[in-house]
């Protein structure tokens, strides 16, 4: 559900099961002063949409429901990092298959410009954000080389998920507000806007 401020940050994800949010929590460590994302907050992101108004909201939780896609078989292959004006900026977990996780991408795009929202321009990298680092944060060469190897059986992402992000001291919080099922069941299930933008969800009183 949608929170009751009058503007949303929307992101579209993908969110992996237990057993592998487990093995990426393992692998957090090594970096001294990293921000560690929570079990809550792990996710791949397929389309960043940013800050919006309720109407266009509702629009992009309508919009989302005629995805129709197969459900994507994926794995973790490895660990990197990207950096910002030459600094390590965020340690991220690889996945695979590009391919497939592209074209989700795509499709997620394609639907998502139909109610207004610009295409995407930035390259699409499939990953799962482990950590945040800042100028405090100590050298990332440990948690490299301690998971240069990491890696899943593989795995499936059976929804897609419209999240709502609210900003807080303790770090972002996510927010559901509809889960689209991929397979036999996309664009034709009516679990598949399990939250209509007509209902408005109170706002959390606390950050994790």
């Amino acid at each position: 559900m949608l929170t009751g401020m009058s503007t949303h940050r929307l992101f579209v994800a993908l969110r992996p099961p237990r057993a592998i949010r487990e093995t990426l929590i393992a692998a957090m460590h090594g970096a001294s002063g990293a921000r560690w994302q929570s079990d809550e907050q792990l996710h791949l992101t397929l389309r960043f949409i940013g800050e919006v108004d309720r109407h266009r909201a509702e629009d992009i939780t309508a919009a989302l429901g005629a995805i129709y896609a197969p459900a994507v078989t994926a794995r973790i292959a490895g660990v990197d990092l990207f950096e910002r004006q030459g600094r390590p900026h965020m340690l991220w977990a690889g996945v695979e298959p590009h391919e497939s996780l592209a074209a989700l991408h795509r499709k997620v795009d394609q639907l998502l410009a139909r109610v207004g929202v610009a295409p995407e321009t930035r390259a699409f990298m499939p990953h799962i954000t482990l950590a945040r680092l800042n100028r405090g944060s100590g050298p990332v060469a440990p948690f490299l080389a301690l998971n240069s190897d990491l890696a899943s059986p593989p795995f499936e992402f059976g929804h897609v998920t419209l999240y709502e992000s609210e900003m807080g001291h303790g770090g972002s919080r996510y927010h559901p507000v509809a889960r689209y099922p991929l397979g036999e069941n996309s664009a034709t299930s009516a679990a598949a806007i399990a939250s209509t933008s007509s209902h408005v969800a109170a706002k959390p009183s606390s950050l994790p």
